[in-house]
């Protein structure tokens, strides 16, 4: 059973279980339907995005659902460009992917990637997902920035 801490605001807490260590979104409804997806930093401060793969992430040739690695990337644009985002709220202005491989059931999916231009409204992201290590999709993305947000301060 995973418990999760909930905080007055921001990401929540997983403190036990399979993902402890790592926090979620509860906000974010949609994500939490198709995933839910997790978020934590690596040992070199990068942000990792992640979730395992079930049935119903398939499509009908058994293979993960093309929708759903997007859906799952533009998820992880936020999560990697989480320290440039800092206390704003964003937008997807573009997303753009490749399909490198089909994801099965059972593996853990992961995006990682790097913000290739920041520091002003408009942030640049580029990544990889996997599955199991496998690359499953490359892409690219844009988030603007639509406002400042009061629970991300702090965090």
């Amino acid at each position: 059973m995973t418990e999760i801490v909930e905080p007055s605001h921001g990401p929540i807490a997983i403190t036990e279980g399979e993902w402890s260590g790592w926090s979620t979104w509860k906000s974010d409804a949609f994500e939490q339907t198709a995933g839910p997806f997790y978020e934590k930093q690596d040992t070199n401060g990068d942000w990792i995005c992640a979730f395992v793969a079930e049935q119903r992430h398939m499509n009908g040739a058994g293979f993960m659902h093309g929708g759903c690695l997007m859906t799952f990337a533009d998820a992880a644009l936020f999560t990697i460009a989480r320290n440039e985002m800092r206390d704003s709220y964003g937008v997807t202005m573009n997303l753009a992917g490749d399909f490198l491989a089909a994801g099965k059931v059972g593996q853990r999916i992961e995006g990682r990637g790097e913000v290739t231009r920041g520091g002003g409204k408009t942030v640049f992201v580029r990544g990889i997902v996997t599955g199991d290590g496998t690359p499953l999709l490359s892409f690219s993305g844009i988030i603007r920035k639509t406002g400042k947000r009061a629970d991300r301060i702090g965090d």
